[in-house]
């Protein structure tokens, strides 16, 4: 699986523990920065995150930030992109199952890096079940088309 993950400062941490956890389970993974506690601003992150799952060159993408929210309000904002914010493992499995996540958004000043991984490992390793929740995603993608100008 290829993986695309970015960060802001207060998520850059975070994000190279999870980087390295996800190179141990084989997953490919384009690192769009940040690079550093620098301060920085994360919608920059949050969009080159978003564009390559929107573009289909990655399967999924991981947004950190300092509490993942400004990140989730960013990536939603593309067309086909549906991040989700999650703070524990069932929260991630039913992002993925219920609302076929494609990004997942967490925090980095939230979150214990134990407990970042499991959500990590949680939303991975779920699969959209389809069903009843198809209904309701292509109700979610036809709003979207709504809401153009």
């Amino acid at each position: 699986m290829k993986i695309a993950i970015g960060s802001d400062h207060a998520g850059y941490l975070l994000k190279e523990k999870i980087k390295d956890f996800l190179l141990s389970k084989g997953c490919q993974v384009v690192d769009v920065g940040t690079n550093s506690t620098a301060s920085t601003d994360y919608p920059i992150f949050a969009r080159e995150v978003a564009l390559a799952v929107q573009r289909g060159e990655v399967q999924q993408g991981i947004l950190i930030c300092g509490t993942g929210i400004g990140m989730c309000i960013t990536a939603n904002k593309f067309k086909g992109v549906y991040a989700a914010l999650c703070t524990n493992e069932y929260m991630a499995k039913v992002s993925r199952q219920h609302n076929n996540a494609n990004i997942l958004c967490l925090g980095g000043r939230v979150l214990g890096d134990a407990l970042a991984i499991s959500i990590v490992e949680a939303w991975l390793s779920a699969d959209f079940e389809g069903g009843r929740h198809e209904r309701r995603v292509s109700l979610i993608k036809s709003m979207e088309e709504d809401s153009k100008p």
